[in-house]
């Protein structure tokens, strides 16, 4: 399970800044044609698997949903013009974490480093073999966090460090990816900007997890490491491509190189973790959308990956009876 969950950690924390200048290999177009073929095939089967851009509506209501990456890229430009009659029209914006969010996890753990940092526990150089904590200082040090700070860190949090790829650490200019640039949009028109989970949602889902499996995370993201800037250029690749649903897919496959991993294992633990990570939160976020979208036209962005699946929004929400239409991300 934890191997899976750090391939997992790479889809949601490859949401970093810059990913646009790392320069890799695309690893699912170094597949062979009936590799590319079989994954894309796999990906089909769930339902809204491919798209970006949708509008949700049910009588009067109108609800456009926009799948985002969270990283800067000059490609988000052409969403952003078609997004801007959607966020013209809107009387709210919906996204993961708002301002409001943003401030409030500031304040939390300003208030509590203990969220992130371990005060009272063993560091990583103890707990870690010596070969793991010298390649995890490596990496570390790569990503411009000197080995005492990492060594302190939750090992989660290090799990989510270690999946942005060191060309992506560029930590004195934070360009903006699509959500935020939205975000920046809908308050210079004084648009209401809202979340659609708790600021702590995450927290509360790694807090859940021992600390056996959260280092077994970071030995699981160290035996990636070589990868990282390949799978950065893979994922931004599949999501400007509307794959969703691939990308989902194509880390399925990634694990199946890991030793002891049958394709059933695969596919148990990896439903366990669609239903921790992203199926519970869909969920959750359902009446948010559907109360918002009462009150007049929404705009809701979100991770692509949310989108797709039997339990994906798009499939909830036409399960609630709306019906649902793919919208070209192009002015």
């Amino acid at each position: 399970m934890r191997q899976i969950l750090s391939i997992v950690m790479t889809l949601l924390a490859l949401s970093t800044p810059a990913l646009a200048e790392c320069k890799g290999q695309n690893l699912i177009a170094a597949l062979s044609p009936q590799a590319q073929t079989d994954l894309r095939a796999k990906a089909a089967k769930q339902p809204f698997a491919v798209g970006n851009f949708w509008l949700a509506t049910k009588g009067a209501e109108e609800i456009t949903l926009v799948g985002t990456y969270h990283f800067d890229d000059p490609r988000h430009a052409s969403a952003l013009a078609a997004l801007a009659p959607a966020l013209v029209k809107a009387k709210i914006l919906l996204v993961e974490a708002g301002p409001k969010e943003q401030e409030s996890l500031k304040a939390r753990m300003a208030d509590d480093p203990s969220l992130i940092v371990n005060t009272d526990g063993p560091t990583l150089a103890e707990v870690l073999s010596p070969e793991d904590w010298q390649h995890l200082r490596d990496a570390a040090s790569a990503r411009g966090v000197p080995s005492f700070m990492v060594a302190k860190f939750r090992p989660w949090y290090v799990s989510v460090l270690l999946a942005m790829p060191p060309c992506s650490m560029d930590l004195a200019a934070m360009p903006e990816g699509l959500d935020a640039q939205l975000i920046k949009a809908a308050t210079a028109r004084s648009l209401p900007v809202e979340a659609l989970e708790p600021y702590d949602t995450l927290f509360s889902i790694f807090g859940a997890m021992s600390q056996a499996e959260q280092v077994d995370m970071i030995t699981s993201a160290l035996a990636l490491e070589d990868k990282s800037a390949d799978m950065a250029v893979t994922l931004a690749d599949a999501y400007f491509a509307e794959e969703g649903r691939l990308i989902w897919e194509f880390s399925k496959l990634q694990s199946l190189q890991m030793p002891g991993f049958t394709p059933e294992r695969v596919e148990r633990e990896f439903a366990v973790m669609e239903k921790l990570m992203m199926n519970d939160r869909n969920r959750s976020w359902i009446p948010v959308i559907k109360a918002a979208g009462a009150k007049g036209p929404v705009l809701a962005a979100f991770g692509a990956l949310h989108l797709s699946g039997d339990q994906g929004v798009l499939k909830l929400l036409q399960d609630n009876g709306y019906s649902i239409t793919r919208l070209p991300l192009t002015p």
